[in-house]
């Protein structure tokens, strides 16, 4: 199911069919250094799938697939999802991006997309997003995407900065890529 597109991207829900394309990309330890999950490998892939499809079903948002609009081709994921967060559940946007699609900005240009879609569609009040201080690109990406404020604490075990974007705060920024 497509959720939306921008201008380099189609975004749509994770398939099965996308075992093999996600287990290349997430077990790939460059990739994987700033998550709490690790590198995976296949039986942990599916096991991410079947978190995702869960998400679909109750949540209506989780990590997207994120489509190349020239080659069709899988290149990563975007999306919101649940996560407890010093005992309450937020709404956290999480991105990742397999490694030759780096610092192209297609992270960026997906996160806007992801944001625009949950808040012109009225998801949620405010997103957050979890970013170790040492991810540089991926604080980057918070920042171009409209996050700018932050406070420090520890997620799973980790020294960690928590951003929030409220929808108020959206309305502000100029418009965001979705089509």
């Amino acid at each position: 199911m497509q959720i939306c597109e921008s201008d380099r991207l189609v975004l749509r829900q994770l398939q099965l069919a996308d075992v093999s394309a996600l287990t290349d990309m997430l077990s790939d330890p460059e990739v994987m250094k700033y998550s709490v999950r690790g590198v995976c490998d296949e039986a942990a892939t599916r096991e991410f799938l079947a978190w995702c499809f869960a998400c679909y079903e109750s949540q209506g948002v989780g990590p997207w697939a994120l489509i190349d609009r020239q080659s069709h081709e899988l290149i990563g994921f975007c999306g919101v999802g649940p996560e407890q967060v010093d005992g309450v559940e937020e709404m956290n946007l999480g991105y990742r991006l397999a490694r030759r699609f780096w610092s192209k900005g297609l992270a960026s240009e997906a996160a806007r997309a992801v944001l625009k879609h949950v808040f012109d569609e009225g998801l949620f009040n405010s997103v957050v997003v979890i970013i170790e201080p040492e991810h540089v690109a991926s604080l980057r990406v918070a920042e171009k995407a409209g996050f700018a404020s932050y406070k420090t604490l520890e997620f799973h075990g980790r020294p960690v900065r928590l951003y929030r974007l409220t929808l108020e705060q959206w309305a502000k920024q100029p418009s965001a890529t979705c089509l």
